[in-house]
């Protein structure tokens, strides 16, 4: 054999072996790197479903929130008021400009919501659901199915002080006439 021959026989095999060689560093990257991109992926879907998770826990958080919690009247509400009413304004027959009522008023609440009872002799007259919102407290009449008229009463209270309440009540009739009282609330002395 000559020795270009006997080179050519060592030569090639290593340069085969070299190119194998490369070729399985090359698949090992290769291996290697798609390994790490799964882990990738695996670890962005665990990421995915954790803020799945934070957000249905945030709307059941903002779904409790909403849950109405009961309301209360102020303690310094809850004593018995003597009212002034003097209508001042009518196109009812029922109310003359300057009639004059007084009754006795008792802000309550219960699990069923906040109320102000209207007292005559010691016994419920009337009975507002009602609402004490920042500066003032609106009370609407409760709808009562064994009432004989259908008569709207509508109360807004908007100048609340220590001793004196002030507001306005605004009664709708059947035929759609209006009267407004002035209403004047003062502590009760008994």
């Amino acid at each position: 054999m000559t020795l270009k021959r006997l080179l050519v026989l060592i030569i090639i095999p290593l340069l085969i072996s070299c190119n194998n060689k490369k070729e399985q560093e090359l698949t090992e990257r290769e291996n290697a790197l798609l390994e790490r991109e799964q882990q990738f992926a695996d670890k962005e879907a665990e990421y995915e479903l954790l803020l799945k998770m934070k957000d249905s826990l945030q709307s059941v958080v903002q779904v409790k929130d909403t849950v109405p919690k009961m309301k209360v009247w102020p303690d310094s509400l809850k004593i018995k008021w003597n009212s002034k009413m003097i209508c001042r304004e009518s196109n009812c027959t029922n109310y003359v400009i300057g009639d004059q009522r007084t009754e006795v008023w008792e802000f309550v609440s219960d699990s069923t919501g906040m109320y102000a009872n209207v007292l005559n002799n010691n016994e419920i007259k009337r009975v507002f659901r009602g609402q004490y919102l920042v500066n003032k407290i609106v009370l609407d009449s409760s709808k009562e199915s064994s009432a004989k008229s259908n008569v709207k009463i509508k109360v807004i209270l908007d100048d609340i002080k220590k001793n004196v309440i002030k507001g306005t009540q605004t009664i709708t009739g059947q035929d759609n006439c209006t009267a407004r009282f002035s209403v004047e609330l003062t502590p009760s002395k008994k």
